[in-house]
């Protein structure tokens, strides 16, 4: 059984965030662990010798009452949603939330990472913020972003962004694996400008190596590379975008607040954040 780390801040974006995670545990057949991390703030000692220790307890207390009360709400969630069966463990950590993160996806043996965002406006934020670009560079498992108003449907189309790297054909049988648990099909986008370097024998190659594959390959030629990735999430019905860490720059730059808020509304959908295969 796979496992899925799903940190929380119990916010209402994280509890959103929590509905894709436990549909995400159904569909690959996995437990979610839930991590709350908080970090307690640093006292000098010399100015609390007597009631030093109390502070820090008193800290530690008060947050594991908030964990205690917080977590039924999430398994009523489970219940409503007939996903009770789904197994939830729990985490309680204090400190660096991307040092726990990282500890807590080696020690329980992560295979996914599913984590909120406070909503479509702050995208940008989100992707540049320290948090997020340290958790997408630095744990070394998929990572889907959820954003707060990004509400859950059944997945039936899931967007590709490849470049035809050789390396990008592990990931893409990954995302196929994962479709296919929810008959969904994949639809691989090709933004080709006018300095591409990819044949069309390496287009050829990939579509006849996939041919028993239930995936579109689509080649766009566009030097307007974000826009085509949007009109391609737009006019495709895509529910689910994956994209690969090498495209962890452009991905920022696709949700810049330049962008009109009807657009920014539309493509309020999760993103699977891959890995490039060494």
């Amino acid at each position: 059984m796979k496992k899925i780390l799903f940190p929380t801040d119990f916010s209402e974006a994280a509890t959103n965030a929590f509905v894709h995670a436990l549909e995400f545990a159904k569909i690959v057949n996995a437990e979610l662990v839930l991590l709350h991390t908080f970090e307690i703030p640093v006292y000098d000692s010399q100015f609390f010798p007597e009631n030093y220790a109390a502070i820090y307890s008193s800290i530690e207390l008060a947050k594991f009452e908030m964990f205690k009360d917080e977590i039924p709400k999430l398994r009523a969630i489970a219940e409503e949603r007939k996903l009770d069966d789904i197994v939830i463990k729990h985490r309680l950590m204090d400190g660096d939330l991307i040092y726990n993160l990282k500890n807590a996806v080696e020690e329980d043996h992560i295979d996914f990472v599913i984590m909120g965002t406070s909503g479509v406006t702050d995208w940008t934020k989100f992707f540049f913020g320290s948090n997020t670009s340290s958790v997408i560079s630095e744990v070394k498992v998929p990572v889907l972003c959820i954003p707060a108003d990004a509400k859950f449907k059944k997945i039936k189309v899931v967007g590709f962004t490849t470049r035809y790297r050789e390396k990008d054909k592990a990931e893409l049988r990954k995302v196929l694996a994962i479709a296919k648990k929810t008959n969904a099909k994949v639809k691989s986008l090709y933004v080709k400008t006018s300095n591409s370097d990819v044949s069309e024998a390496t287009i050829k190659e990939w579509e006849k190596e996939f041919a028993n594959e239930n995936v579109e390959f689509l080649v766009l030629p566009s030097d307007e590379v974000k826009e085509t990735i949007l009109d391609f999430i737009l006019y495709k019905d895509v529910d689910v975008l994956t994209t690969i860490t090498h495209k962890r720059s452009f991905f920022e730059s696709l949700f810049e607040s330049s962008f009109t808020k009807k657009i920014a509304k539309e493509v309020s959908i999760p993103v699977l954040v891959m890995h490039e295969t060494e």
